[in-house]
């Protein structure tokens, strides 16, 4: 029978061990949750520390990343590669142990937190997607996927507002294997939240649809370790456990206080504390009998290899589906995808519509949707706007009875097109067996983004959303994680500048390509017409380590007519030259660069420029950071060192002075309610305000 209370000790030991030694971290959280910790991973979790990444473990989340202590010790104690020089090394340049858990860095560890309500919101997204794959691949003689999703909690993912965005989804999604242990303390930085914080936590989450247990002592490992079981047991709600705790237990000094959350309990009162818990180890040393408790490496390979034998059986019998569960959970594209891409942007070359960027989106998912199943899209209650569904994304549903996904639903249900098109007919229903494959996720944008991140940090899914572009401040904070973390996610951006009209400056982007293009490991995508767009998604789905921001048009844009298509996945390219409208034997005099919809603004004003007999190149840049990742000789080849260069882009100028830009035609301030036309000749991008720029250029 494992010792509990030294399991528990252990971790409270080097919590505090830790933070004193890098005079810097939180003991008081993960002193106060060692009982349930010791609980989840001593009684409940199925885990292999030797093979972090085995399927079908249960997934462990530490919203309240803060307490990392807690997770680097339990790592450490049950057998991760994660040695004690490295709990030695908290908070330390290239440790393993950063201030807050980092996926990647750390093994065992599921996903980076630190900012708060979003740790739990990417478990909505874990245990979405183990619930899409089971309904996905499981079969009435074999289960391949079956796991749940467990997260520690506290009173500040609680109050971010994202918490309530992801757990109303939870409940209406009916994530049963969902389990959320609450570390009620009533402790935060500021001290005691009840001036503040008065929810009825367990009213707000029956009001979500979720099985509530508690309050019960969470710092009684036996306790928890029964509620766990209980929750465990639910077919059809997610389940939140409140646990009582008291933040720094175990010293005599500070444990229930704020003092406790977020500083070193000091060297004395450490030494008092290793007395009221009777520890008398040095700082770092722990027992043989703590560690033969808290070791799973024989129970983890056990537990694995039982899966794995499941696993062999399911592919003898369901060869083709293992494939397919395999080549998913690895994050490959299916081997014909360069051959889908391609004829993607040759079909969109070939036709040269003139459709708002948004529509040639809509497009090019049309195919990549069908081609790849692993597609999951969504949007922010925006889909006639957005245009994120295809033929072959049906919405996702659930029974409301049984909470089981609902298979085989209609793929359209009579929003198809965008809010100011004639609806198409519905198609005929999908195959046997399929899953709705686009999220209704009501007006939660930041909620979406991060329930993205989990579903992508999973694996078997590609998630891509959708809301406005003005909206994706909502969406930042996420977002950012998303490239931290290097996700491939996808941001399906709409009504991208002051082109969407009458909406006014509400709605009207101004700021927000020049702020995304800032986040590093971010992909920005502007594309001007249907092959860019189609491009831009091909990009973007091969993106494997990195999200991707599509910002796309109301208005209709024009097609460029392109001489060749290869150098668009570069982020820039030559789209016009002199030579184009009329002028053989003239040299170019300046480039203008343009994205999105002022790329056939920036042709317009190259050929009223011909008239005159002044020759500029006109260059295409849908992207950016891309572009920024290229060699210096192409970027010189684009745009050379000798040549005055004019940027269009109807949003904030600041960006484009990199590029060493003469002028730039852009707007800096606020838009205006008007109709798009009467929008674009007030703040200037005309054809003959942009070669009028030109022209005083040259002048100068």
């Amino acid at each position: 029978m494992a010792n509990h209370a030294l399991m528990a000790n252990a971790i409270r030991a080097l919590a505090m061990d830790a933070v004193q030694q890098a005079n810097s971290g939180h003991p008081g959280a993960p002193m106060g949750m060692a009982d349930m910790a010791v609980a989840l991973w001593g009684d409940h979790l199925r885990y292999n520390p030797a093979n972090p990444h085995w399927f079908d473990r249960d997934r462990f989340v530490l919203s309240n990343g803060h307490a990392s202590m807690l997770l680097y010790s339990v790592l450490h104690l049950t057998g991760y590669d994660l040695p004690i020089g490295e709990l030695k090394n908290f908070r330390q340049l290239h440790s393993k142990t950063a201030g807050h858990p980092e996926v990647d860095v750390t093994p065992g560890v599921e996903t980076t937190t630190g900012p708060l309500g979003q740790g739990i919101t990417n478990a909505v997204g874990f245990a979405l997607a183990e619930k899409l794959l089971s309904a996905e691949f499981n079969r009435k003689d074999h289960t391949v996927v079956d796991h749940h999703t467990y997260a520690f909690l506290g009173d500040g993912c609680m109050m971010e507002g994202i918490s309530h965005e992801a757990c109303a989804l939870a409940g209406a999604w009916h994530l049963n294997k969902l389990i959320a242990l609450y570390d009620d303390n009533g402790i935060s930085i500021d001290g005691q939240v009840k001036p503040w914080y008065i929810d009825n936590v367990a009213e707000r989450f029956h009001a979500y649809g979720w099985h509530v247990i508690g309050p019960i002592d969470g710092n009684d490992a036996a306790e928890v370790s029964k509620a766990i079981a209980k929750a465990k047991l639910s077919t059809d709600k997610p389940t939140l456990i409140n646990c009582k705790t008291v933040i720094g237990k175990g010293s005599p000094n500070r444990a229930g206080t704020a003092k406790a959350h977020g500083e070193a309990l000091g060297a004395e009162e450490i030494k008092l504390t290793r007395d009221a818990i009777d520890w008398h180890y040095p700082p770092f040393e722990i027992p043989a009998e703590a560690y033969a408790d808290w070791d799973h490496k024989e129970a983890g390979a056990n537990i694995e290899a039982e899966w794995n034998a499941k696993f062999a059986a399911y592919a003898a019998a369901y060869p083709e589906l293992a494939a397919e569960f395999t080549r998913r959970m690895k994050g490959e594209l299916p081997k014909d995808f360069h051959q889908v891409a391609f004829d993607t942007v040759v079909a969109a070359h070939t036709k040269a519509e003139t459709v708002a960027s948004r529509k040639a989106s809509q497009l090019a998912l049309e195919a990549f949707t069908a081609a790849l199943p692993e597609m999951l899209g969504g949007s922010a209650d925006l889909t006639g706007s957005n245009l994120t569904n295809t033929k072959s994304t049906a919405a996702l549903r659930f029974d409301a009875k049984t909470g089981a996904v609902v298979m085989n639903v209609p793929a359209v249900e009579g929003n198809q097109g965008a809010e100011d098109e004639a609806k198409s007919e519905a198609p005929a229903e999908t195959p046997h067996g399929t899953i709705g494959r686009h999220i209704n996720y009501g007006v939660r944008e930041f909620g979406m983004a991060a329930i993205m991140n989990g579903v992508a940090l999973h694996g078997g899914y590609i998630p891509y959303g959708g809301t406005f572009l003005t909206f994706s401040d909502y969406s930042r904070n996420a977002i950012r994680m998303a490239a931290l973390m290097k996700r491939r996610v996808i941001h399906v951006f709409t009504h991208d500048s002051i082109g969407l009209g009458e909406d006014g400056p509400t709605h009207q982007s101004i700021e927000h390509a020049a702020s995304l293009r800032l986040i590093p490991n971010l992909d920005v995508w502007r594309p001007s017409d249907t092959a860019e767009t189609a491009v831009a998604w091909a990009v973007a789905l091969q993106n494997q380590s990195r999200p991707t921001a599509l910002l796309l048009s109301r208005q209709n844009i024009a097609y460029s007519p392109k001489s060749e298509l290869g150098d668009i996945s570069r982020g820039a390219y030559v789209l016009s030259e002199p030579e184009n409208v009329g002028l053989q034997n003239k040299k170019t005099a300046a480039v203008i660069i343009a994205t999105g919809s002022e790329v056939p603004l920036a042709l317009a004003a190259q050929k009223l420029l011909a008239e005159k007999k002044i020759a500029v190149r006109v260059v295409s840049m849908p992207s950016t950071t891309t572009f920024d990742r290229q060699d210096l000789a192409y970027k010189k080849a684009v745009l050379p060192k000798k040549l005055p260069r004019i940027a269009v882009e109807m949003g904030c100028t600041g960006g484009w002075w990199k590029y060493g830009c003469a002028a730039v035609v852009g707007i800096d301030t606020y838009g205006e309610s008007a109709p798009a036309p009467v929008l674009f000749k007030h703040f200037g991008f005309t054809a003959e305000n942009v070669a009028a720029t030109v022209e005083a250029v040259l002048r100068d």
